[in-house]
């Protein structure tokens, strides 16, 4: 199961140089004029050869040259020209109202892609295609614009540029007129991620932006298209229903209304504690933990991004579950760029967890472990004492983080925090927004080790918490009983909901959690075209296909709602799966 870990490549004197890629100094530039003279007016004849031995041009003062080096030697150079003023190169050529496309202020122009003699037929061009495509894309561009000389149009055509049909003779050189959306492109290097995949092992990339697009995470929320992200419209809330996150049904408790109703106005104004001591104090009591093993956060998502890429390297190997919460892959692969297994599960059992396999993954020694529980998107959950048991058994290297988001539904005495802070390698991540009616204020708190914790509150910012949430935090803390009751609320809701959506031929997986997998039938939509139908409708879904390899086309998250909010899910749902 365990992938094999990469070991770091042997030095020897066979090995290929690295290609550096940056961006060009004042000494490069004039290296770049003296190979423009060499290329263009010596070799292919494009220009008359000139007694300075150097070729530039008007658009030189504000074009940007980036280059690629052997060593300390130039290999080769590509221009990219920004929007402005003063215009592209091709208006020499060719008029504006001949284009077959607007040239925008987000607009940008390639050109002079450039490989010296003694470095050709070593993918320079292709490194030095896409780092400019990579500079469109990263400052906003929005189209490429590029003339391409004929013998090597391949090229430009091969990462998705487009041929207008419109071509120029200069000199002895014939240039063809190439376009492109930017989105046209990324498409295009999409397609080919295994071709850029072997130029980024061979690049030294030393520009201020990734040589990977970062990738934003993807969750629900999209409700908030209809509602307006502008919150202008607020009232419209009513006419729709965000099952799509997993939000709380309930209100906060009711003496945390009372606190921000009263104190509001001051609260909004006032900056909070900076470390968040009072918070942390009331989770620690709360939890029956010292407070030397609390470090807080907003939201669960500030901890995950925040502690895993201080942890972890592009060198290290994790393990997630498969179903799981989708985030972290995205920070494990997309953003760390770690080695990452996956645990799946089967839905012949539910997507319950085989502790035998967890047992024995965990002998792999793994940099990182990640076990949700109970698990979303199948809220699915592990008992305490068999998971702890499991647990015991992981390496001292190996960390373990255990995301108990949902774990409040499990019952009383479910959590593994008392076990965490006995342990000198798990970490209990806990939210405290969907159990206790918080997701706006982004509550949330890591339990662990002091070891564990003592490097990430050197780069916790001060007043990581607003006071608004610190306030509603520790209120919601001090009433136990009355979540405890919402708890049992959402039991019954779930199961009352689980009977009716099974009514419309869907299977619910049995969950403890607010929110419901569903596996809709074969036969009928795929989810995909179930959630665009209850879109229309003002219901947002979650089509569950991208939060694991084993779910496929035809599975659904739901959150759960009150009684008659989940009867609208149904009836909506009804329409949608028989809409012709």
């Amino acid at each position: 199961m365990r992938a094999t870990l990469v070991q770091p490549a042997k030095q020897n004197s066979h090995r290929t140089p690295r290609i550096t890629l940056q961006l060009a100094d004042a000494a490069d530039r004039e290296a770049i004029y003296a190979a423009r003279h060499e290329v263009y007016a010596r070799e292919i004849g494009q220009h008359p050869i000139n007694g300075n031995g150097r070729l530039t041009d008007a658009l030189d003062r504000i074009n940007v040259f980036l280059v690629a080096k052997i060593g300390a030697e130039l290999a080769g150079f590509i221009s990219v020209t920004p929007p402005g003023e003063q215009g592209f190169s091709i208006d020499k050529y060719f008029a504006r109202s001949a284009l077959s496309f607007s040239l925008e202020a987000d607009a940008f122009e390639v050109r002079l892609l450039t490989v010296l003699a003694p470095h050709r037929g070593k993918e320079i061009a292709s490194i030095l295609m896409y780092a400019a495509f990579r500079w469109v894309e990263s400052h906003g561009g929005k189209r490429i614009v590029a003339i391409g000389r004929r013998e090597v149009v391949d090229l430009y055509l091969r990462v998705g540029l487009e041929e207008t049909g419109l071509s120029v003779k200069s000199g002895a050189v014939t240039y063809d007129l190439l376009h492109a959306p930017v989105a046209a492109v990324r498409g295009r290097v999409d397609d080919l991620w295994n071709v850029v995949e072997r130029l980024e092992e061979k690049t030294d990339w030393q520009l201020q932006f990734p040589f990977r697009r970062p990738a934003a995470c993807f969750h629900g929320g999209d409700f908030f298209k209809a509602l307006g992200e502008s919150f202008d419209a607020l009232a419209k809330r009513e006419g729709i229903i965000s099952a799509d996150v997993l939000d709380a049904w309930f209100d906060p408790a009711p003496g945390v209304m009372e606190a921000l109703r009263e104190h509001l106005p001051w609260l909004l104004r006032t900056s909070p504690p900076t470390q968040c001591r009072g918070l942390i104090e009331a989770i620690a009591a709360a939890r029956g933990v010292p407070p030397e093993n609390i470090l807080p956060g907003g939201g669960s998502s500030d901890l995950i991004f925040r502690a895993l890429r201080q942890w972890l390297t592009a060198g290290s190997t994790a393990l997630i579950l498969d179903p799981t919460y989708g985030e972290y892959a995205h920070v494990l692969e997309r953003v760390i760029g770690c080695t990452v297994d996956r645990l799946t599960l089967s839905p012949e059992n539910d997507f319950d967890i085989d502790l035998g396999r967890l047992e024995a993954a965990l002998a792999d020694e793994y940099d990182l472990v990640v076990v949700v529980n109970p698990n979303s998107p199948t809220g699915r959950h592990v008992r305490r004492a068999d998971l702890e048991r499991v647990l015991r058994q992981a390496p001292g290297r190996t960390r373990v983080w255990v995301d108990e988001t949902y774990i409040e539904y499990a019952g009383a005495g479910e959590s593994l925090e008392g076990f965490a802070v006995q342990t000198e390698n798990v970490i209990v991540c806990k939210s405290m927004s969907k159990v206790y009616a918080l997701s706006g204020a982004r509550v949330a708190y890591l339990c662990a080790g002091p070891a564990h914790l003592e490097e990430l509150r050197a780069l916790t910012p001060p007043w990581v918490v607003s006071l608004p949430a610190q306030v509603a935090a520790i209120g919601a803390l001090r009433d136990p009983a009355y979540y405890e009751m919402r708890y049992d609320q959402t039991r019954k809701l779930r199961e009352a909901f689980s009977t009716r959506l099974q009514t419309l031929g869907w299977k619910p997986v049995p969950g403890i959690a607010n929110f419901l997998l569903c596996h809709l039938p074969k036969a009928g939509p795929d989810a995909r075209t179930v959630v665009a139908r209850c879109r229309e409708r003002g219901l947002f879904l979650r089509d569950a296909a991208l939060m694991g390899t084993q779910l496929g086309t035809h599975a659904m998250r739901v959150a759960v709602k009150d009684e008659q909010t989940n009867e609208r899910i149904a009836a909506i749902i009804g329409e949608a799966v028989t809409q012709r």
